[in-house]
């Protein structure tokens, strides 16, 4: 074993400039690979954590059936046992009670419908960050408070101004109509057209009066400590409310569209990449061919002095997967390197373009990720490839006779 690896060393740079371009080759497919997967993972990651942290949470914990058919009907009530629950898992680093409600906001002739949510502000610190989205004004301290905060648009269509009362009109749990004034504290600037234009917040006990849904509420958003832990902790969560009619949903079921959306771009860039990694097989399979014909001669001398045509073979592989080795690590160590400096250095994107994401869902930039899973995922495709691509050239050494070997030009 230790004299092939040698002979392979050797016969690898006996023609250099044909050893470089193969070594490029897979070296340039793992740079591409690795460089164009980490964008796609990276900017998902920033894009889902942006969106939980907004406002939704990693996981929610809602009544069965209340996902497809919300109502207030479908509400609980958050009793010590869930709150201990919570509390003793140690993947959670916070939990925030909500109600959700549809009202009609009203100020002097001017009234709109939207969407009402009743919090509790020194929750949701330690699972959102939307507090931090106040673009005018403040956020008021206590769940018990009559201050609102609207969104910037919601305000200017309802041609108010912070500090003027509003009334609030939403039909309650025994469905009767309820209404409540409040007073404007500030306004919220997310990025989204939805909240910024339909979303009122209040305090969550200020809701449960005006619903009289006294101690119920539709859902608790709950937060991890990163996204990995998401999938592990609900299925604990789904195990411990099993048979209490409540159940544990992770981002993606909460938010299907933003999956779908991620979904429907992964596909795109992964049949990006499978064209790459066909093209660097195609590339492989040729310069190994080349490799193997232009030796013919030799091999055909090596075979009539008695090497064993399994052996012959054999060195063609090891020198194959010593090159495919060389470009796979250089490749993954200069991808690291560029993944690196875009995963602290995003690329934003402006104008037109940066309305285009926007339009979609999605944060106008671009990050990177390093994550090992991406380095390895990649590497083992394209070293598979590579192998698969040069059992041609060993069918063909297998298959070569001695005296044609000798007589070949």
């Amino acid at each position: 074993m230790e004299l092939l690896l040698k002979l392979a060393w050797r016969n690898i740079w006996r023609n250099k400039r044909r050893s470089f371009i193969t070594i490029a080759a897979v070296f340039f497919a793992v740079l591409l690979a690795v460089a164009m997967r980490g964008l796609q993972l990276g900017t998902y990651e920033v894009n889902i954590k942006t969106a939980v942290h907004l406002f939704s949470g990693y996981m929610q914990i809602q009544r069965e059936g209340y996902l497809d058919n919300p109502s207030l009907r479908k509400s609980f009530q958050l009793n010590t046992g869930i709150i201990q629950m919570l509390q003793n898992e140690p993947s959670i680093t916070g939990y925030a009670p909500r109600i959700y409600a549809d009202g009609l906001i009203s100020f002097k002739d001017n009234s709109l419908g939207t969407a009402i949510f009743g919090i509790v502000p020194q929750n949701e610190m330690a699972v959102t960050n939307f507090l931090e989205k106040v673009n005018y004004g403040e956020f008021f301290k206590s769940d018990t408070s009559n201050k609102v905060v609207v969104g910037y648009k919601l305000l200017e269509n309802l041609k108010a101004e912070i500090g003027d009362r509003i009334v609030i009109l939403a039909q309650g749990y025994d469905g009767i109509l309820g209404n409540l004034i409040f007073e404007i504290s500030g306004t919220t600037k997310t990025g989204s057209g939805e909240f910024d234009s339909g979303t009122v917040f209040m305090g969550l006990s200020k809701l449960q009066e005006l619903l009289a849904m006294e101690g119920r509420i539709n859902a608790a958003a709950i937060s991890t400590a990163d996204i990995d832990q998401v999938t592990p902790v609900k299925n604990k969560l789904n195990r411990s409310l099993m048979g209490k009619d409540l159940v544990a949903l992770s981002w993606d079921e909460v938010m299907p569209e933003l999956k779908q959306l991620i979904q429907l771009d992964n596909v795109s860039g992964i049949l990006m990449l499978a064209i790459l990694v066909i093209v660097v097989a195609f590339g492989i399979l040729n310069t190994v061919l080349m490799s193997v014909t232009e030796r013919f001669r030799e091999f055909g001398i090596s075979l009539a002095m008695g090497m064993p045509q399994v052996t012959l073979v054999f060195l063609v592989v090891i020198e194959s997967i010593i090159i495919t080795l060389i470009g796979l690590i250089l490749g993954d160590l200069v991808a690291y390197g560029v993944n690196y400096y875009i995963a602290h250095n995003p690329i934003v994107f402006g104008g037109e373009l940066g309305a285009l994401y926007e339009q979609y869902g999605f944060l106008p930039l671009m990050k990177s990720s390093v994550k090992l899973s991406i380095f390895f995922n990649n590497s083992i495709t394209i070293f598979i490839v590579s192998l698969i691509s040069i059992i041609y050239p060993a069918i063909k050494v297998f298959r070569l006779e001695p005296l044609k070997g000798i007589r070949y030009t």
